[in-house]
């Protein structure tokens, strides 16, 4: 029997839960291809997850293991595949996880092939950012070209995703940022970044915006002063905290949950083979730092994108 390593949960808790384990290599079922790990990214909701906080809405089974973005290369193909050869470099998202491990088992229908411009393991930071930010910005915001945009938290994976994405329909970016983010969010196209850490945003705002796109949890004091900074008749979308305009300003408000939709996958991969959309990648850690790098997001002390490598 072939082992291989994984992180993993046997409990809900703290950091310190997490388990490095060796587990037989999976074996793919019907309609599923087996991929080699190149790297998984980190995503902060797994950390509210680890602790145990979204029982309710992600019931997972435990042991859990970790890895909701997947980047690797085809190792073994299952009954009834097509579109896939062993070595082919493909990413997904994989709503189950398991990515934090050296091989997954992954349903063919999630994958689509990886960027050719870019380090595959670069690559694995895409997917459940990169979906997120494009329903947020093309689906639910409907940005579009003269419009203005304010991304409330664009320090963060999906934030410069969002910036990006808007910038390339033509918006004019006002992000928010802490001063250690705000040159790599000017680098990914933010016309304006505020700093949220010296007062409130609406004091930097001179005109309302169209757009709000909200991607930070928010108390309910800081989430009302949100609200005014959207003109009447524009769009607020939050992953985060939800935001509720007054009902006669005409503006709507969408919490959104991000999906997994391939097509937007590949054309997000797209837009990184044409040089149009960057992945930024703050740090590449071992499999065996992904406690630490929960630590650290649980501490506010991670920007951008983390990869862990197998």
């Amino acid at each position: 029997m072939t082992m291989m390593k994984t992180a993993r949960i046997h409990e809900y808790g703290d950091a310190s839960v997490m388990r490095y384990d060796d587990v037989p290599r999976p074996r793919t079922a019907f309609g599923e291809v087996l991929v080699r790990v190149a790297a998984t990214s980190f995503n902060p909701t797994e950390a509210a997850l680890r602790a145990g906080l979204l029982q309710a809405f992600i019931p997972v089974d435990l042991p859990y293991t970790f890895g909701w973005d997947v980047a690797g290369t085809v190792a073994e193909i299952g009954a009834r595949v097509e579109g896939f050869a062993v070595g082919d470099r493909v990413i997904g998202r994989l709503d189950s996880g398991g990515a934090a491990a050296e091989y997954v088992r992954a349903p063919a229908a999630v994958l689509v092939a990886a960027p050719a411009s870019v380090p595959l393991a670069h690559a694995a930071a895409l997917p459940v950012a990169g979906l997120t930010a494009w329903q947020a910005v093309f689906e639910h915001g409907k940005v579009a070209a003269g419009q203005r945009v304010l991304v409330n938290g664009a320090g963060g994976g999906v934030g410069g995703f969002v910036t990006q994405l808007a910038k390339h329909a033509g918006a004019e970016v006002i992000a928010t940022a802490s001063p250690r983010s705000t040159g790599a969010v000017l680098r990914q196209g933010a016309d304006q970044v505020i700093d949220y850490t010296a007062g409130p945003v609406g004091a930097a705002l001179d005109v309302p915006v169209d757009t709000l796109v909200n991607l930070v949890p928010l108390n309910p004091q800081d989430a009302a002063a949100l609200a005014p900074l959207v003109r009447p008749g524009g769009r607020i979308v939050s992953i985060a905290t939800p935001i509720e305009p007054s009902a006669d300003t005409g503006v709507s408000a969408m919490h959104m949950v991000a999906r997994n939709d391939v097509a937007h996958l590949a054309a997000l991969v797209e837009l990184v083979d044409a040089a149009t959309l960057s992945i930024d990648i703050s740090e590449s850690r071992p499999l065996a730092d992904l406690a630490d790098v929960h630590r650290l997001s649980e501490a506010g002390r991670t920007r951008g994108k983390v990869v862990i490598i197998p």
